[in-house]
């Protein structure tokens, strides 16, 4: 289970960027138009369709300057970057035949942006703006001539037809190839907030059982003080009776570690890395969570194997990834009480642990479900937060927990955990 939260992008700045591609592709293809009724000999005026598209050219290299220097992008600042795409067009089509100019499809292209990618009233406003232009074109312009008959290779020529056909062919390339791209921006945003959602509720649910954690802790004092000075007491009074002495150490010893679990939990709440102690070798660390856990159910083969590596970082002792290595031992002796395996291995940046029982594996459902906080596959006799609560301990230091069937038999259980915030250096 990866609990890494994915980059959150501002989706402005991504349709921001999709802009300035857009723009670039609608540059070229007004001065590809350009060049082509140059070379048929038509008369254009040169300096307005140089003040245009010199227009369109500078607010890209303004807009490419923008995105290198800031992180940030502004509904308002893509609002106006496309009402300065309005006016250069405006500008273009007023000198070029107004309403009858071929290319006056453009003014489509920022309303369809602005439809995706702005709030309604900024999408509105633009359409209201984009109408007005047009509308104004009809009656004011500087009409061209010779525009529409051309004789090209011996064949008449519509240019003002040929040019609205090279203007749809355009127009639905960019609209399926930038639209596209924009709708799935804001797709991916809503993907991301829906992980932040997903991962706030795990945290409030975590709180939760931290405060309950802390009122048993409080509660469960009393009654486990009172058992072990009874248990004392019942040491002194089966000393001769060795094998019933022997089974009362068991139980003493359990109520001990009970006591020292829940003097932690109010102990190590907040313990920052500065106050963690003494730090231990790695291989100590390993060593000393796996001789508790064997304290605690010596009836269970452990078979360990920590491979030799030809380095042993130092790391600050967390008691919360101690207590997540033995609840991972706990569920694979309580599905395997025979026997257990355990391997570690490690490298400079990452330490690998795998832990294999020989149960009856998990089943599809349980599979989906594990996990899962009061989930527990144990037919009532857990609580169902073991894996949960080891997940989050090992997603506090970047790790990742996996769970699945080996081929053989059994369950074998995955940690994969960097080592880079557990490391202290010399």
């Amino acid at each position: 289970m990866n609990t890494q939260l994915p980059i959150l992008e501002n989706p402005t700045r991504r349709n921001l960027q999709r802009l300035f591609l857009l723009r670039s592709v609608m540059i070229a293809f007004m001065l590809a138009a350009t060049l082509t009724l140059f070379y048929l000999k038509i008369p254009l005026p040169n300096m307005p369709i140089a003040f245009a598209v010199g227009g369109m050219l500078l607010l890209n290299f303004m807009t490419l300057l923008r995105l290198k220097k800031f992180s940030n992008v502004t509904d308002q600042e893509l609002l106006l970057q496309l009402l300065g795409d309005l006016v250069a067009l405006t500008v273009l089509f007023y000198f070029t035949g107004g309403y009858s100019n071929p290319l006056v499809w453009m003014y489509l292209l920022p309303l369809t942006v602005a439809a995706v990618a702005l709030k309604r009233e900024y999408a509105w406003l633009l359409a209201a703006i984009a109408v007005s232009c047009y509308s104004t074109l009809v009656f004011y312009y500087v009409p061209l001539s010779h525009l529409h008959m051309h004789y090209l290779a011996g064949k008449s020529l519509d240019i003002h037809l040929v040019g609205m056909w090279l203007g749809f062919v355009v127009s639905a390339g960019i609209i399926a190839f930038f639209v596209t791209r924009i709708g799935q921006s804001l797709r991916d945003y809503d993907q991301i907030m829906a992980s932040i959602r997903e991962k706030s509720l795990e945290s409030e649910r975590a709180l939760s059982l931290g405060t309950l954690a802390a009122s048993a802790a409080h509660e469960l004092g009393t009654p486990l003080a009172t058992m072990a000075i009874i248990s004392k007491e019942l040491a002194q009074d089966l000393l001769n009776q060795p094998e019933q002495l022997q089974q009362l150490e068991i139980i003493r010893t359990q109520i001990g570690r009970c006591k020292e679990i829940l003097s932690s939990i109010t102990h190590n709440a907040g313990q920052s890395r500065a106050d963690a102690g003494q730090g231990l070798t790695l291989n100590q660390f390993l060593q000393e969570a796996i001789q508790r856990w064997r304290d605690t159910r010596p009836a269970t083969e452990l078979t360990v194997d920590l491979t030799n590596s030809s380095s042993d970082p130092l790391i600050f002792t967390d008691r919360t990834l101690s207590q997540a290595i033995q609840n991972l031992l706990d569920n694979a002796a309580d599905a395997s009480p025979e026997r257990v395996l355990f391997n570690a291995s490690w490298n400079e940046d990452t330490l690998q642990i795998h832990i294999r029982d020989f149960g009856n594996g998990l089943s599809d459902e349980v599979k989906k479900l594990l996990g899962t906080p009061f989930f527990s596959s144990k037919n009532g006799d857990g609580m169902g937060l073991g894996v949960y609560l080891t997940e989050i301990i090992l997603a506090k230091f970047g790790g990742t927990l996996t769970l699945s069937n080996h081929n053989e038999g059994g369950v074998l259980t995955v940690v994969k955990l960097p080592l880079q915030k557990l490391r202290i250096e010399h």
